[in-house]
């Protein structure tokens, strides 16, 4: 059965996703955001947006913070299209797990690479 907080989640991840495509107007946040997950609380009272984009370490920095100063914004909109009693307080972090994996992708390919060069062993 899945839990309201996960329906939830779900739900504010495609709300806030459009919210930040279509109305956020800050000229500082990148157009490659995309919102990778939601965690609400159980009290349902603050959520915390998980993005990830491409660009340098300082244009992710420049659009977090282009977005956390545009929480309430993105708030009242996603509010208008979601029916909650409160609407959460919104706080946003950056989610490197893509580059994390690219990074592994890439060490285990050049591993693998390595390996293809190297003459066959003799073990016999």
């Amino acid at each position: 059965m899945i839990k309201r907080t996960d329906r939830l989640n779900s739900l504010l991840k495609e709300v806030i996703a459009e919210v930040i495509m279509r109305e956020v107007r800050n000229p500082k946040v990148n157009a490659l955001v995309t919102v990778k997950k939601v965690e609400i609380t159980k009290d349902l009272h603050y959520a915390k947006v998980f993005i990830s984009l491409i660009g340098s370490p300082q244009e992710k920095q420049q659009t977090l913070k282009a977005l956390q100063s545009a929480a309430s914004f993105i708030s009242s909109q996603a509010s208008k299209k979601v029916v909650m009693r409160y609407f959460p307080s919104l706080s946003f972090f950056l989610d490197d797990t893509l580059e994390d994996e690219l990074r592994i992708h890439n060490l285990l390919e050049k591993i693998h690479d390595e390996q293809s060069r190297r003459p066959p062993s003799s073990d016999a």
